[in-house]
Order: C-alpha cells, then sequence, then structure tokens
C-alpha cells in the first residue's frame, strides 16, 4: 500500500476521481437541501423528513438487485448508467412543486445512489487485486471527506446568500458533478458480467452467515449520527462547553479521516487482520463514550478537553472499524455476485442513519452517562462478535490472511473486457 494520500495512477486514481466530483457536488447538496425542500419548495419539514426516511428505506431495498445487475451485465456500464440516473434524479428536484412528486423524486434518487454504491464496488472488484482494495476503499474514503468538505464550503455560500437561485445553483451543481462523475467511469476498462449461479428468490439473504456479519456492522455504524446529530444535542444541553465546538469537532474528523484513513487501513489484508481491527475499534469506541460522558457537569474548559479527547478517540475508532468492514464485506462475498452483496452490505448505512437519531437521542439525552457507557458496551460486544460471525460467513480453509489473499487474486477477480 502506498504512503501517499493519492492513489497509483491508471484506474485506482480514476476511481478516486469519480469519487472526488459528485463528493463535492453531494457535499453541496447535503447542507442545503432541507432549507431547500423547506423555503423553497414549501415542504412542512415533518413531510420532507417523511419522504426522505421513505426514500432510503426504498433505496436499501433496491440497492440489492441493482448490485444483482451489475454482477451479470457488468458494473462498468451499470455503474455510468446508475450515476446519469442519479444526476437525472437530482436534477428532478429543481421543478419538484408539491410532496408526491417530491417523493417519487427522492425514491428515485435514494434507489440510483443505493445502486451506484454497489456498482462501484463491484467494478473496484474487477480492476484491483483483493490485497489492494482496503487500501484503495482507505484512498477513496479520504477522496470522500476531502470532497464533502470543499461542497459544505460551496453550500455554505448558497445558505448565506439565502436566494432561491443560489439554492437552484447548487442541485444543479450536484447534477453535473453526477454527470462527470459518469464521464470518469466511463474511461475505465471494462469488467465483464459473470454468470451468476442460482441463489433462489431471496438471494443474499439466503447467506446468513453474511447477514449476521452485516447486522453486526449495522450496530458499529450506530456512531454514525454521532457528530452530526448525538454530540451536537448533548454540548448544547448537558455540558457547559461553547457551541462552536461543534463545528470543531466536524472539522477535527474530517480532517483526521483525509489525513490518517490510509495510513489505519496499511495492514488489513484478509480475515485475521480484518477482525483485529474491528475488535480494537470496539475498544477504542468504549474508552471514547466514557471520556464524552466525564465531560457532563464540567467546568467549560475540562469540558472541552474531554470532549477533544473523545472527540480523538472516536475517530480513531471509526477509522479503524471502516477499513476492517470493507475488508470485511468483499473477503466474504462470492465472486460472482459482488455487487449483489455489497449492495445488501451497505444497507447497513441506511439503517444506521435512519434508526441511529432516534437510538442516540434516547440514549444520551435521556440517560446520560449510563447511555454513553451502553452505547460502548453495545459497540465492543457487536465489535467481539464479529470474529466468530466472519470465521463461519467465511467457511474452512480461510484461518489466515496469507491464505486469504491467495484465494483472492486466484477465485475471486473478475474477467477483464478485452
Amino acid at each position: 500500500m502506498t504512503n501517499t494520500l493519492v492513489p497509483p495512477a491508471g484506474p485506482q486514481r480514476t476511481l478516486a476521481l469519480a469519487q472526488l466530483t459528485n463528493s463535492v457536488g453531494d457535499g453541496a447538496y447535503y447542507v442545503t437541501s432541507a432549507l431547500y425542500f423547506t423555503h423553497v419548495v414549501g415542504l412542512a419539514p415533518a413531510r420532507v423528513g417523511l419522504g426522505l426516511t421513505l426514500a432510503w428505506a426504498v433505496g436499501s431495498l433496491v440497492g440489492v438487485p441493482l448490485g444483482r445487475l451489475a454482477d451479470r451485465r457488468g458494473p462498468r456500464g451499470t455503474a455510468v448508467l446508475l450515476a446519469l440516473a442519479t444526476g437525472l434524479a437530482v436534477a428532478s428536484f429543481l421543478v419538484v412543486r408539491g410532496f408526491v412528486p417530491f417523493v417519487i423524486a427522492a425514491c428515485a434518487y435514494a434507489s440510483a445512489q443505493s445502486g451506484l454504491a454497489a456498482a462501484r464496488q463491484a467494478l473496484l472488484a474487477g480492476l484491483v487485486s483483493a490485497g489492494e482494495r482496503t487500501g484503495l476503499l482507505a484512498h477513496l474514503q479520504s477522496t470522500l471527506n476531502a470532497g464533502l468538505a470543499v461542497g459544505a464550503g460551496l453550500g455554505g455560500l448558497a445558505l448565506r446568500a439565502g436566494t432561491r437561485s443560489a439554492y437552484l445553483g447548487v442541485f444543479a451543481l450536484d447534477a453535473v458533478s453526477f454527470l462527470m462523475c459518469a464521464a470518469l467511469l466511463v474511461r475505465l476498462p471494462s469488467v465483464r458480467g459473470v454468470q451468476v449461479r442460482k441463489a433462489g428468490g431471496l438471494g443474499v439473504l439466503r447467506d446468513r452467515s453474511y447477514v449476521v456479519v452485516t447486522l453486526l456492522n449495522t450496530v458499529l455504524l450506530l456512531r454514525m449520527p454521532l457528530l452530526s446529530l448525538g454530540l451536537p444535542l448533548w454540548i448544547a444541553e448537558r455540558t457547559d462547553a461553547p457551541t462552536w465546538l461543534i463545528s470543531a469537532l466536524f472539522v477535527l474528523n474530517t480532517g483526521a479521516v483525509m489525513v490518517f484513513q490510509v495510513r489505519t487501513a496499511r495492514g488489513i489484508t484478509g480475515l485475521a487482520s480484518a477482525t483485529r481491527a474491528v475488535r480494537r475499534s470496539g475498544w477504542i469506541m468504549l474508552a471514547a463514550c466514557a471520556v464524552f460522558a466525564l465531560s457532563a457537569g464540567a467546568s467549560p474548559w475540562v469540558a472541552v478537553g474531554a470532549l477533544v479527547v473523545g472527540a480523538v478517540l472516536q475517530v480513531a475508532a471509526e477509522m479503524g472499524q471502516s477499513a476492517g468492514s470493507w475488508q470485511l464485506s468483499f473477503d466474504l462475498a462470492p465472486a460472482d455476485r459482488v455487487g449483489e452483496y455489497q449492495g445488501f452490505f451497505g444497507t447497513g448505512v441506511t439503517v444506521a442513519r435512519t434508526m441511529g437519531p432516534l437510538v442516540l437521542t434516547s440514549l444520551l439525552l435521556e440517560w446520560g452517562t449510563p447511555g454513553w457507557l451502553l452505547l460502548g458496551g453495545a459497540t465492543v460486544v457487536a465489535s467481539y462478535a464479529m470474529g466468530p460471525a466472519a470465521r463461519r460467513a467465511a467457511g474452512a480453509g480461510r484461518e489466515t490472511d496469507e491464505d486469504e489473499d491467495e484465494a483472492g487474486a486466484v477465485n475471486r477477480q473478475p474477467v477483464l473486457a478485452s
């Protein structure tokens, strides 16, 4: 794995550039969409929340068959079409003027996004050797954070302007960013679709061991709304720390991932190293939760110190868990169904984003310190359960990282089309 923040030239760098282009647009979209739908479209906040919840529920279901389509028809072509579909869905928000059209457009957007994520993972698996995938995903995560930061800055300019034209410009930018992503993806080598063996109507759901691994990973992902919701509410309502710390902690997290995610992923090359990383991240997350809890009732600057230390521990746990789960999600997927399995594994993110706010607000704001400790304890339990679950999913004969890499290189690499 390279030590630089820029992936090697070739398909890896092109994938990173594609990630960068659409993440800039997404960053601008994320910070402006709520106000656009309420202030410009004129929807009630509750209806916006309901519509987006329905949309991501549909998207999480549709992501699996779209991933299966990428396996069968070829991930590059599928990814290009889904990138174009995502851009078209974003553009449709520009003409939405009611709740029902909004829900339809949001469902199209969420479905295309979920399918695109699965197809890109399948494309990555076809273009990059098994031993390099986690390292490339670390690069892509760093690129994602950089793009989101730039996009959030552009979105902030639109928020400052506060005009309808500024909001429309943001959505147009996001739509164009997916067109640019499609243009970059089409430059990649083609990966042939594979003949998928018949697995029954339930598909990946028949693989109960992989389902268990996905569920455990979903528990670990409940920390996702922590930075955007849990900590801001905790700081405002349970501590005497200044509210500007909320922004500072967000910058700290984003910057740390940009700089250290690649380094954190170094050495994770197979099942054993991945499960160790996940298990270690569980203990670090427990420590972070305990330190966060100490900020309640403390003096302002003691609270600031505790929150900063907790944020450092939290982002370390986040990077370790992410790197380990990436490796597991690929290693445990059959070679002919990577897209389908990645589509299912990605539903954990949707579930965590949907359920996480309710879980975190209940645990942290209502229970306080015991809630923090319960969150950390659940993370440790899930991280330790991941090892046996992953070994069961992998089956016999996958006990060492060396065996895993050889099996990945020989049996898991799809054939490139000429």
